[in-house]
């Protein structure tokens, strides 16, 4: 096979492995909201068997920085491409694998724990996929004036990856009986990972090793020819202050993605008592919005800066909680819209401008590991927890007007952190490889 080093078909093959991945990854967390805490959980108490199915959904952002620490070591080592080959192949036979998981009813207590193990190791492949399509494009930008709208396309693959997944379960429960839908219809959903899988997997073998880590490993093997690097300890001991800001500057963004996608469904069906398609359709709407969005918006961070977009979403974080709220409890399904779209339309602004931004800010060595390693603390602190933080506050006060405070405490940490960071618009990825180690 041929391979090709052009930007658009780089882009292309980062976005549909991203795609691939979090449509696995998002499937499992539309899922808990709508079969697993019935089929996986049950328990008198509604209220239980939905939390601890939320609580599986969370297990699997404790393995993505496990996840990061060891593929962004094989990513910084062994290359960009490789590493992006084995998360895509470990997410797909994990997700294809959920479906033929039987019920509580036929083999008791073992099927949660085969679902949280394969939740597991879907944590585990995200924990690698997301800094390494990233770089993939970002680095093969060096010396482009269009880093952040190139690097933006991996970053459709959320949002994209979300839509495939709400859509294929809103089909499915559409065009059968939920009895059937409950049975067996979800598993269909699950088992389709397979295909898309060998489509990622075709793609990303398109494309060659970046130009940025081969120049880097030839100089690497070089000056420390028969001593062993660490890249995490380097990243560590040198870049500790970029792995705080990157994360932090994702803080608002990833608890408010996690609320206006996957808790809109859970706040729609268990706490104002609509039908599953009504949150499924918003979240779909809202997504097909973002899409759209990310790569518009990139333009503008070329032009204008990675911090004014930043500066902004997290600003927009602070103020659209209380809005996203009061539009839900309308219980009318434009109003649901509207705050879905709203909510990840703030999203797609982060979304537009942090792969260059989380590029720029660590040198090749140990740039996949610092991307991977700075975006999935924030995924675990802020996007693993913030359905059951939300589900609980809901639950205590009776209101998503308390939800709505907890998204102005990430959105102010995110702005405190943009503060602390550098402008890096007219960077060139390869200076900071000539720069000395923690400068």
């Amino acid at each position: 096979m041929r391979k090709h080093t052009s930007l658009p078909a780089v882009a292309a093959s980062s976005l549909a492995g991203t795609a691939v991945e979090w449509y696995d990854f998002f499937l499992y967390g539309t899922a808990a909201a709508l079969v697993f805490n019935k089929l996986f959980f049950p328990s008198t108490d509604p209220f239980v068997g939905t939390m601890l199915a939320l609580g599986t959904f969370a297990a699997g952002f404790l393995a993505r920085p496990l996840g990061a620490i060891v593929l962004g070591h094989l990513g910084d080592r062994r290359g960009r491409k490789a590493t992006l080959v084995a998360s895509l192949m470990l997410m797909g036979v994990a997700t294809a694998l959920i479906a033929l998981i039987p019920p509580y009813a036929s083999i008791g207590v073992a099927a949660p724990v085969i679902l949280l193990f394969l939740r597991l190791v879907q944590g585990f492949a995200l924990g690698g996929e997301w800094g390494g399509a990233v770089l993939l494009v970002s680095e093969y930008s060096n010396d482009s004036t269009r880093r952040a709208f190139w690097a933006s396309w991996p970053n459709v693959g959320p949002p994209l990856g979300n839509l495939m997944a709400a859509g294929v379960l809103a089909l499915l429960s559409a065009t059968m009986p939920a009895e059937q839908f409950m049975a067996w219809g979800w598993r269909v959903a699950f088992g389709l990972s397979a295909i898309l899988v060998v489509i990622g997997l075709v793609l990303r073998l398109y494309v060659q090793e970046t130009p940025l880590f081969q120049a880097s490993q030839a100089k690497a093997d070089a000056e420390d020819a028969g001593r062993s690097r660490l890249p995490l300890a380097r990243l560590v001991r040198h870049h500790w202050r970029e792995i705080l800001i990157a994360a932090g500057s994702r803080m608002g963004e990833n608890a408010g993605f996690y609320i206006y996608s996957l808790f809109l469904i859970t706040y729609v069906t268990e706490i104002l008592k609509l039908d599953r398609q009504t949150g499924l359709t918003a979240v779909m709407v809202g997504q097909g919005v973002a899409v759209l969005a990310i790569p518009l918006l990139a333009v503008l961070a070329d032009r204008v800066g990675r911090k004014p977009l930043l500066f902004a979403a997290s600003g927009a974080t602070v103020v659209w909680g209380f809005a996203f709220f009061a539009l839900l409890d309308t219980g009318e399904l434009p109003f649901i819209i509207l705050a879905a779209v709203g909510g990840l339309l703030i999203f797609a602004a982060y979304s537009s401008v942090i792969g260059a931004f989380f590029s720029e800010l660590f040198p090749t060595e140990v740039r996949y590991s610092g991307t991977s390693v700075a975006y999935n603390i924030a995924s675990l602190v802020a996007g693993s927890l913030s359905p059951i933080i939300a589900l609980a506050l809901y639950q205590a006060f009776g209101t998503g007007q308390a939800i709505a405070l907890y998204l102005v405490v990430m959105g102010f940490i995110s702005i405190v952190s943009v503060a602390c960071a550098k402008e890096t618009k007219n960077l060139r990825l390869s200076d900071l490889d000539a720069a000395p180690a923690g400068s």
